[in-house]
């Protein structure tokens, strides 16, 4: 077993609403993944850029606001770090439908979340990343 396969997964939870956002956080947390948070796009891309961890996966509301909206923000993830998973979620039913045409990764995430659906998501979508690496 590699070094890399001990340490616990790591995720982006980006999302403008504070309250959503740590909520869900803490309880990805407590399920065993490191989690940075991110209340824009910039914030993410700093995360990535000076990521002390790589990172696995993100999970990006789709109205994130700042220099990159989050489908824009997609693009930029998957030209810099192609091995990072992607999930990118929506309140309203256009944007999420928008958001599930643009992930590889399958069915988008709706708003307000189900954190234990999320949970289980994000572990489907890393094992089976995991599958395809090897």
């Amino acid at each position: 077993m590699d070094e890399r396969q001990s340490d616990p997964q790591c995720l982006i939870v980006a999302d403008a609403d504070v309250l959503i956002r740590n909520a869900l956080a803490e309880y990805l947390r407590n399920c065993g993944y490191k989690v940075f948070e991110a209340a824009m796009s910039d914030e993410v891309i700093i995360a990535f850029e000076e990521g002390a961890a790589a990172i696995d996966a993100l999970l990006a509301d789709a109205e994130l606001p700042r220099r990159l909206n989050a489908f824009q923000l997609r693009m930029w993830v998957r030209g810099h770090y192609p091995d990072a998973e992607i999930l990118l979620a929506g309140s309203v039913d256009a944007a999420a439908r928008a958001a599930g045409h643009l992930c590889d990764e399958g069915p988008h995430l709706a708003r307000p979340y189900d954190a234990e659906s999320v949970a289980a998501h994000i572990k489907r979508l890393l094992s089976s990343a995991r599958r395809r690496k090897t």
